[in-house]
């Protein structure tokens, strides 16, 4: 019986530091969801979300709405927005996004397209080059849902970027904040870019 203790102990004392590290993971991820930042930055970056039919979907009609706020609030002389196409679309959210801003009002020189991405480290990425090419300084504001804003915080921060995050104002559910919780334990333990490459 004693041979088995140690062994017992080593995976109790484990399972007991793997609950505190998603414990205090998932109070991180509900923390950056309630914030929002007041910075300015070189460019604004929108999250890619689902759009059907070249219309935006609710979620990313959201973003882009605040994205166009804080444009016109002059809080980032430029707005990037992202994400490809997902299985059976026939235009990107990419082109979605730029297509629902220029609508606006919003000068299409000052809208820039990404549209390959299909995962937030893509697309930042993508974010990343675009900002490199037009020569602009590494700060941006992210735009997403609140219960990403660690996420890609995080991220932005791997690819060189300096991230502030003004989340839209959906609510998070606690299934996506726990979603999130999982990605950004796994993320910060093998890195973003290899997680989106299992993901």
């Amino acid at each position: 019986m004693s041979v088995l203790k140690l062994p017992l102990k080593i995976l109790a004392v484990a399972f007991g530091l793997l609950v505190l590290y998603l414990a205090f993971t998932f109070a991180q991820v509900w923390w950056a969801s309630r914030q929002t930042s007041s910075a300015s930055a070189s460019a604004i970056v929108v999250m890619g979300a689902a759009q059907w039919n070249g219309r935006p979907s609710p979620v990313l009609k959201d973003r882009l709405d605040h994205a166009a706020a804080l444009y016109r609030a002059h809080r980032a002389t430029e707005i990037i927005v992202t994400g490809g196409k997902k299985p059976g679309d026939g235009i990107t959210q990419g082109l979605t996004g730029y297509d629902y801003l220029t609508s606006l009002g919003i000068p299409a020189e000052h809208v820039k397209l990404e549209n390959q991405g299909t995962n937030s480290y893509q697309e930042l990425s993508a974010a990343a080059n675009i900002m490199r090419a037009q020569h602009l300084a590494p700060t941006v504001l992210l735009v997403s849902d609140p219960y990403h804003s660690l996420r890609i915080t995080q991220i932005a921060s791997e690819l060189g970027l300096t991230a502030h995050v003004s989340p839209d104002h959906v609510r998070s559910t606690w299934y996506a904040l726990a979603r999130e919780t999982a990605a950004v334990s796994i993320g910060r333990l093998i890195g973003y870019r290899r997680l989106a490459s299992i993901a």
